[in-house]
């Protein structure tokens, strides 16, 4: 791809451009500001620079350009978001050596499935499968909104359908669309017969594969899901994250519930942040791809012994990504759906009522057994590999207090028990996680440098930067303030506090306590030399520490 498309893009879309679809901005001196939507807030914290092109939220500290904005607002990555932005502007990507050959392909595929999910679509009226839909309690408006369709009862009719539009039978096989008959080299049939369609799209909103709901009550396969395709990577894709994502937001968590059902009825009673997955297990990258709009998890599963063992497995993993999990009670014998189209309160109630991962498990263990040595044991196999993998030493303890109160032992008890653990089970796609880096302090002349900086880049060329240019210069004997360019949260917080236009003498103030830390780090370094003089018994050393220890003594003095 040539360098210069991204200075393209940003030439033709302004950040306002970018940024006003998903944020109401208002003027704010030098700033626009609006409600940050990466976080709850009632009062705004989010800032945005047209003049320099970046934003900066400082509730949630998040800030960046264009595309980082779309990264983070739409879940995709700087390829997608450069896809996004690049149609916006009306710029075309170019690709180098194969890779345009590639995207032509991925473009076909993916014009290919929306043709398809349309078709199905327009299959559906009067179908066996809108009848179906009506019975499970969907309404029109969830129908219509998730674009749900009828693969017919018959083995050629997509098929057919769309080669006579122009696509090919290779298209269509490597898209999932059809198969090749068994023994029968060169005949191909819809892999889709006599189903309720149910298309799963991206996180950008686009069609990548589809989920079949059988409607004869013969067929083996109740759920046919695609096969794993060029566009379609089970492991990458939650079914209704594309729909969720604002949603996920605003309440703070995902909801992850079973299957295509359970997602709609959630969505249709206003549970908007739930999502599923698509024939797979929660893998590390569904774990990743959820953590780009929340660190927190809900988990709303079946409460039969598979679902409580999905849920199981599912915590466990979800609690080695670093996310805070949290499950929701269900009756017995009921799914999300059945319970939501049943007494949706019920279910708010339940989500509401949702306990830490650990506490769920205890609670659902005292239930099912009496015997108190068998809940010991399924208490040490469950319960304990979720607590050891809590990354947060202090939340570690706080669950281990808990299942020890829950269980009669007694804290060291428990503790020995995750001692004798396996130190990291190799568990199918556990996420791992790196400890966070911790930031290193900054020094009061460091902190008050940076915001120095912040003024001369926030007001360049203005009488006001000159003066801060020279009075650094005759603080600190150098003839420039550093060239490193300060954070863009360092310039906003200038702008915010000095206005559209200040006076000249508008930073004197932090001239004035960058000058004081100036001269307080130079005197703890002077005191140091002379202690480390007067330990070596150097005279000479002693008596020049002590005429700088002096000098700077008295310039402190002279600040007041």
């Amino acid at each position: 791809m040539a360098k210069d498309t991204v200075a393209e893009i940003k030439d033709r879309l302004s950040i306002q451009d970018i940024i006003s679809p998903y944020v109401k901005l208002a003027r704010a001196g030098r700033s626009l500001v609006g409600l940050c939507p990466f976080h709850k807030e009632k009062t705004s914290s989010f800032h945005v620079s047209p003049e320099r092109g970046t934003w900066h939220c400082f509730g949630c500290g998040l800030g960046g350009d264009g595309f980082s904005f779309i990264e983070k607002v739409e879940g995709v990555d700087f390829k997608g978001a450069l896809k996004i932005l690049a149609e916006k502007a009306g710029v075309t990507i170019e690709y180098s050596g194969g890779n345009r050959e590639d995207t032509s392909k991925r473009d076909r595929l993916h014009a290919l499935m929306s043709r398809a999910s349309e078709w199905y679509a327009g299959r559906l009226k009067e179908s066996p499968g809108y009848v179906y839909g009506k019975q499970r309690g969907l309404s029109e408006d969830s129908i219509m909104q998730w674009g749900l369709g009828y693969a017919p009862d018959a083995w050629r009719t997509l098929l057919e359908a769309l080669t006579a539009e122009g696509f090919t039978v290779p298209e269509l096989l490597e898209a999932g669309l059809v198969k090749e008959a068994d023994g029968k080299p060169g005949t191909y049939y819809d892999r889709f017969r006599n189903r309720l369609m149910f298309p799963i799209r991206d996180a950008g909103g686009k069609v990548v594969a589809f989920t079949g709901r059988t409607l004869a009550a013969d067929e083996q396969a109740k759920y046919l899901n695609s096969p794993e395709t060029e566009l379609f990577h089970k492991s990458d894709v939650l079914f209704g994250l594309d729909r969720a994502k604002d949603a996920i937001r605003a309440r703070g968590f995902t909801m992850l519930v079973e299957g295509q059902l359970d997602v709609l009825h959630a969505h249709q009673a206003g549970f908007a942040n739930a999502v599923a997955l698509s024939g797979t297990a929660l893998t590390d990258r569904h774990l990743a791809l959820m953590k780009r709009f929340s660190d927190n998890l809900m988990l709303v599963l079946d409460a039969d012994p598979a679902g409580l063992k999905a849920t199981a497995r599912s915590a466990e993993l979800a609690l080695r990504a670093g996310l805070r999990v949290k499950a929701a009670r269900l009756p017995k014998g009921k799914d999300p759906a059945d319970l939501l189209s049943e007494d949706a309160q019920d279910f708010g109630k339940r989500v509401v009522a949702a306990k830490p991962i650990v506490e769920f498990f205890l609670a659902e263990l005292a239930d099912a057994e009496r015997d108190s040595h068998r809940l010991l044991r399924l208490a040490e196999s469950i319960v304990l590999p979720l607590i050891a993998a809590i990354p947060s030493p202090m939340e570690r303890e706080h669950f281990i207090q808990i299942a020890a109160q829950a269980l009669g032992l007694s804290s060291e008890a428990v503790r020995e028990s995750l001692r004798r653990l396996p130190a990291q089970r190799d568990t199918d796609g556990a996420a791992r996680v790196a400890a966070a880096p911790v930031p290193a302090r900054r020094s009061p002349r460091e902190f008050r440098a940076e915001q120095l900086s912040a003024v001369i880049h926030a007001y360049p060329g203005t009488p006001l930067a000159e003066r801060v240019k020279t009075r650094y210069g005759q603080i600190t004997e150098a003839e420039q303030p550093p060239a490193d360019v300060p954070p863009e949260s360092a310039v906003f917080s200038i702008e915010q506090a000095f206005g559209e236009s200040p006076t000249e003498d508008a930073a004197d103030e932090l001239l004035f306590a960058f000058e004081e830390a100036v001269i307080r780090e130079a005197y703890q370094e002077a005191v140091a030399n002379l202690r480390r003089a007067e330990a070596a018994g150097d005279a000479a050393s002693v008596e020049a520490a002590q005429a700088v220890c002096a000098g700077l003594s008295i310039r402190l003095a002279a600040l007041g």
